[in-house]
């Protein structure tokens, strides 16, 4: 059973972020690039697949478009997939101060 959750913040931009995480799970995040999602880290582990996104995108417009429109005053987003369900993940990542659970979807 796969599970995705879904973490949000507005104390930290989704480069502190990929630091916070990195330092506590000690995991490494590559850098990606996306016409769609524009700049974005992801890692892959044991624990599954983590993935920073900045909630304000840029638009084609100049005008940012939001990444997760139903939370717009988050700044970064933590999206974490796992194969079950992970409650020690869940209490490592809910010490980063600011870092709020804001969703999780099981199919």
């Amino acid at each position: 059973m796969t599970q995705h959750d879904t973490y949000g913040t507005c104390a930290h931009s989704a480069n502190e972020l990929v630091r916070l995480v990195t330092d506590l799970l000690e995991v490494t995040f590559t850098e990606r690039e996306s016409d769609y999602r524009g700049i974005y880290h992801v890692a892959d582990g044991d624990f599954g697949r983590m993935e920073i996104q900045p909630n304000p995108i840029p638009g084609d417009d100049d005008e940012a478009d939001l990444y997760a429109p139903e939370h717009p005053t988050i700044q970064a987003l933590l999206l974490i997939t796992t194969p079950t369900p992970d409650p020690a993940l869940q209490r490592t990542l809910s010490s980063i101060n600011g870092l709020a659970h804001l969703n999780q979807e099981a199919p």
